[in-house]
């Protein structure tokens, strides 16, 4: 017995002592997250589970890896998997434990943001619609059926992943969570609540007891211990409320989202990288890209409302998974050049001086070795600045210069020494493909509702469409019959139909026929439908199809934000001057929740459709086709020009919403470069106006056949499919502009290097696409020297020196550059 006892004792001993040794430490000074006891420079970056497949996954990651970064973030999306109160869903690319795995397959740390409320451009904000429609639920502040719920979902979430040892304090990847988001932003509209329900957050984040830390974003009066971290452009300025928390920037905005109707919007490498310079500059040592890779919104995901199925967001990996060059290769080089100054940065003494005219010199001294930044905020003017052993350094506007030794410069963010790639769609390549796609199709049917009024229940008032269809569709009938006799008081020719509403988009019909469509555009709640009709003594019958573009994301309060139709609904009569107005809002009304063809998964549906007398133009329109995949594995796209507004499906998986008859202002973009100088915001480099806000829809690669595969889409306004095809998206030429001293990396990332199109070592002139040779040029033919390292090869590598390219003939004072372009 006693040496059972032993042996059993000495295994419990081997179990604590694997744990103990596997297990990570994970905490926090004023200066750092530190690790191990080890203070860390910790550079992250968002990729969202759920905006791609499980498929691709691996190759997001470690891309992200080969970018330079230490951890992803990602946000957990409540609303995805609670769909329904207490049914739970995991699968695909649902699956949060697999993502949190490949990422630490790849030897990565996670930042998880349970919130769980998000924003994130997402519906509902993450929240499930259910919530909504709870007896006495106020959301987001202190409110117990909220809490309750709040309550719920994370503890779900936190004992999924601690059964799965996935937090750092197990052995796992998970080194930081965040409970709430941004609540700081809008708390004051709660008034005292908002205080109490944000301490109960805090309260509730450290009773999961996961061993790491917890942040808390835009929130300046965190509770203890949470930390309080910034989100926006820039943070350089952000100082934590907290002395002994360190400076955190939870949200870098690489780009911006797209709205339908808005232009795509850019911001370039150079602005991205002087942003996390400068924070870095200044005392920062945690930074996410808020995105790096952002995605697509399958499915009826995407909020807003109004948000494109793109979420793009011009981060450094685009929407399919290609590297956006340059963004992604600086910000590369960016991330080198800071962890090889890890220690001084963490450990140093930090003293800045300000050299006027927005000119900052800071040095970080650990034993007696001092690096420096030189840092340019000036939007306009150049700063020519002396180093501590007296050399020059020239600083552009708007740049900051990194010398590890403060007299070299390694790294500067307006020095682009990255290849820029121009991404092109190609025609597919499938193996027996005919040149033209072969439709078949089915009409909606619309005659049990617009013509019979029969739906799913009916109540004697107008409900929010959160309320009726609880988010089971973006589509809603509202439906009710009005009796008129000829002496009805608003009786005339003259009658006009007015409907208030706050959906996106509303369809009208009476008496069995269309009489128009409405809808609002971005950042507009509430519109007014008004329509001259026509009515019969007697019955007539009114249904009136309410569609929303996403739900609400943002704002105080934001649940509580109408949508659907609120009414009032009215119909005006005219008898001379006198108007007559009839109030049907508290009529008897008719709810039926989605369509027949969604009703009957004709997305999913085997059976033989109509191929005869194909219409084009037709509302209410289902549509199928076979396709064959692509060759090759470049990411596949659907280009819907020609179409109106609708779904779409691929093998039965939901592509997301299209709408590629909505275009883009024909005003508000810029045809020159894009300067870099200066604050970015949102809409400052915009540009494809007067375009199609999306035309292509991205078809992951894993949810196509070898063989047959099918497309069907539901339009909803109306459009013509013979425009539709499928493509490939690769990079069509790309371009590397070096300054000397440095190496120029050229990739056609998966094909060989065609030809080169231009090469030039000296100071060439111009931009990708127009460049010229300038006043000098090396001895050596740069087009030669190029053509015979790179042409065949998929990637090459150039050192940019007089070495490789031949002395030039200029004053040696004159900093020498190599631009290339190739076709790829």
């Amino acid at each position: 017995m006693a040496s059972k006892f032993c042996f059993l004792f000495a295994v419990l001993v081997f179990v604590c002592l694997l744990h103990s040794s596997s297990s990570t430490i994970v905490s926090h000074d004023g200066r750092a997250i530190t690790i191990n006891g080890v203070r860390r420079i910790i550079q992250s970056g968002s990729i969202h589970y759920p905006r791609s497949t499980p498929e691709m996954w691996p190759d997001l990651i470690r891309k992200a890896k080969e970018g330079g970064l230490d951890a992803v973030e990602t946000y957990v999306f409540w609303n995805i998997h609670e769909p329904s109160r207490r049914q739970y869903d995991f699968t695909e690319n649902r699956d949060l434990v697999r993502f949190i795995k490949t990422i630490q397959n790849e030897g990565l740390y996670a930042v998880l943001r349970i919130g769980p409320y998000v924003c994130a451009e997402w519906n509902y904000g993450g929240l499930p619609i259910w919530l909504h429609n709870m007896p006495g639920i106020e959301i987001r502040t202190v409110n117990t059926v909220y809490m309750n719920e709040m309550q719920n979902f994370t503890t779900l979430i936190v004992d999924m992943l601690k059964e799965e040892n996935l937090f750092a304090s197990q052995g796992g990847p998970i080194i930081i969570a965040q409970i709430e988001n941004e609540y700081g932003n809008v708390m004051g509209q709660y008034g005292d609540a908002g205080k109490q329900y944000l301490d109960w957050c805090a309260h509730l984040a450290e009773s999961q007891h996961v061993g790491v830390p917890w942040i808390m974003c835009q929130q300046s009066d965190a509770p203890q211990p949470m930390i309080n971290t910034c989100n926006g452009f820039y943070c350089d300025q952000f100082e934590p409320s907290n002395p002994n928390t360190p400076k955190m920037w939870t949200e870098n905005w690489t780009g911006w989202f797209k709205n339908w109707g808005s232009k795509d919007p850019y911001r370039t490498a150079e602005d991205v990288a002087f942003a996390v310079a400068r924070f870095f500059q200044l005392g920062g040592t945690f930074q996410n890209y808020y995105m790096y890779h952002g995605g697509t919104n399958f499915g009826r995901t995407a909020g807003g409302p109004y948000i494109t199925t793109s979420y793009d967001y011009n981060a450094p990996l685009d929407e399919y998974g290609n590297l956006n060059q340059p963004k992604w290769g600086h910000l590369k080089q960016l991330h080198q050049s800071l962890k090889s100054i890890e220690k001084i940065l963490t450990y140093g003494n930090i003293s800045t001086t300000d050299l006027g005219n927005f000119v900052s010199v800071t040095n970080y001294t650990f034993n007696g070795t001092t690096s420096c930044f030189f840092g340019n905020a000036n939007s306009t003017n150049d700063a020519v600045v002396t180093t501590q052993g007296g050399r020059q350094l020239t600083v552009p506007a708007w740049s900051v210069s990194i010398l590890p030794d403060c007299e070299h410069e390694v790294y500067n963010t307006a020095k682009v020494n990255t290849q820029t790639s121009v991404m092109v769609q190609t025609p597919s390549k499938a193996e027996d493909e005919p040149a033209s796609l072969t439709w078949s199709w089915k009409p909606e049917k619309l005659d049990q509702t617009i013509r019979l009024g029969k739906g799913h229940f009916s109540v004697n008032m107008l409900l929010d469409q959160k309320t009726a269809a609880n988010d089971a569709s973006d589509y809603l009938w509202y439906i009710t019959n009005v009796h008129l006799d000829s002496n009805d008081p608003i009786w005339s020719d003259d009658m006009i139909l007015h409907v208030n509403a706050t959906g996106q988009v509303i369809h009208a019909y009476v008496n069995g026929r269309y009489i128009g469509s409405q809808w609002a555009t971005y950042g507009v709640t509430q519109y007014s439908f008004d329509k001259k009709i026509k009515l019969n003594v007697g019955k007539n019958l009114i249904a009136l199809l309410s569609v929303t573009v996403g739900y609400q994301n943002y704002g105080p309060k934001y649940d509580l934000i109408p949508n659907g139709i609120p009414g009032p609904v009215q119909l005006i009569g005219s008898r001379g001057d006198e108007k007559v107005i009839k109030d049907l809002s508290s009529h008897k009304w008719t709810y039926k929740v989605g369509l027949h063809g969604l009703d009957k998964h004709l997305y999913d549906e085997k059976s033989s459709w109509q191929v005869e007398d194909l219409p084009t133009n037709r509302m209410m329109t289902w549509y199928k086709t076979i396709f064959k995949a692509p060759l090759g594995e470049a990411p596949v796209v659907v280009d819907l020009q020609g179409l109106g507004k609708g779904l779409a499906w691929v093998n039965g998986h939901s592509i997301g919403r299209y709408w590629p008859s909505f275009k883009s202002e024909e005003d508000g973009c810029n045809l020159d470069a894009c300067d870099y100088r200066g604050s970015y915001y949102s809409d400052k480099c915009d540009h494809n106006c007067g375009q199609p806000t999306q035309r292509w829809y991205h078809v992951p690669r894993s949810w196509l056949n070898d063989d047959e595969n099918t497309l069907v889409l539901f339009e909803e306004f109306g459009g013509n499919p013979s425009l539709v095809n499928f493509q490939t998206v690769v990079v069509g030429t790309a371009c590397g502009h070096a300054y000397e001293g440095n190496t120029l990396e050229l990739s056609c990332e998966g094909r060989p290097i065609k030809a080169i199109q231009f090469a030039s070592f000296g100071d060439p002139q111009g931009t990708c696409g127009s460049f010229e040779k300038g006043n000098f040029e090396g001895s050596k033919d740069a087009l030669k020297v190029i053509n015979n390292a790179c042409v065949g090869k998929e990637t090459c590598s150039l050192e940019v020196s007089e070495a490789i390219f031949g002395t030039a003939n200029c004053d040696n004072t004159e900093k020498k550059r190599l631009a290339v372009q190739i076709a790829c």
